[in-house]
């Protein structure tokens, strides 16, 4: 039975890296991502691993909350099935806000993906079984709350690494809350942390900061892939809605297990989307 995936942010690092282990899966693939030119190299990287999978890119803007809906609006044009949607694309230290003025990292690990999602979401429960995966961070621990106040303003921290980590505990609780609806469903949810992984998601942090990222060892973009792919096709159903590391369940922060906490976010997002998601 053939088997469709979409996967935001597929041009480089972890993206790439599963959309390739999907190819030689035999999953036709959408890879949404900003630049076309960034991922036609993966489109020929993909028809080379396995020419009979059906690859196409798709543009998405994840900090343009009109741009996210248009691209869920084509996709859903196509008629084609929809069994896989892995929220990927992320970016770390970046400072700004988005189109519609949230914080960005919020707007784009976040807000962007819930937008995607729940646009998706009756799409992906007509099929057989489907999943949603959402690439989160151990940086969740570090947040110590959810500045509602501070999420419709551009960046305030120097480093953009705090707002960082509220928009991946953000992640965690969504992953949390959307297990919760599609309880009964053929949809399950999963989040993880592919562990620190060298990938441009680096790329906007401030240059005095990058020799700081040196003094850990990161993982290679197929290392941190392993546990992307474990809940895309591996991880039972049963355990929707757990956090996942090392390709098995971990523990997250209390503030991550706080379901007050996620729906009071599941709130705050579909207001942020103008209730229309």
């Amino acid at each position: 039975m053939e088997q469709h995936a979409l996967i935001t942010g597929a041009n480089t690092g972890i993206g790439r890296i599963t959309a390739l282990e999907l190819a030689r899966q035999g999953v036709h693939l959408t890879l949404a991502a900003r630049s076309r030119e960034r991922t036609e190299s993966v489109i020929a990287e993909v028809a080379a691993i396995n020419p009979r999978v059906r690859v196409r890119f798709e543009p998405i803007a994840l900090d343009n909350l009109e741009d996210v809906r248009a691209c869920a609006q084509r996709v859903l044009a196509r008629g084609e099935a929809l069994d896989l949607l892995i929220n990927n694309a992320g970016l770390a230290g970046a400072r700004g806000a988005t189109r519609e003025g949230f914080e960005m990292a919020f707007g784009v690990n976040h807000l962007g993906h819930f937008q995607l999602t729940l646009l998706l979401l009756e799409h992906l429960k007509a099929q057989p079984s489907a999943r949603v995966v959402h690439v989160a961070s151990r940086a969740h621990w570090m947040a110590r709350s959810i500045p509602w106040e501070r999420l419709r303003s551009p960046t305030r921290s120097i480093s953009g690494i705090e707002e960082y980590s509220v928009s991946k505990l953000c992640n965690i609780l969504f992953n949390r809350a959307l297990a919760r609806r599609l309880a009964g469903s053929r949809v399950s949810s999963f989040a993880l942390h592919p562990g620190v992984v060298a990938t441009e998601i680096w790329r906007t942090v401030p240059a005095v900061l990058r020799p700081l990222l040196r003094l850990r060892p990161m993982l290679s973009p197929e290392e941190g892939a392993r546990t992307t792919l474990h809940c895309a096709t591996r991880a039972d159903p049963s355990e929707s809605g757990l956090y996942f590391a090392e390709c098995r369940p971990a523990r997250t922060s209390p503030l991550a297990s706080d379901d007050a906490l996620a729906e009071r976010l599941w709130s705050f997002s579909m207001s942020a989307c103008g209730g229309s998601s």
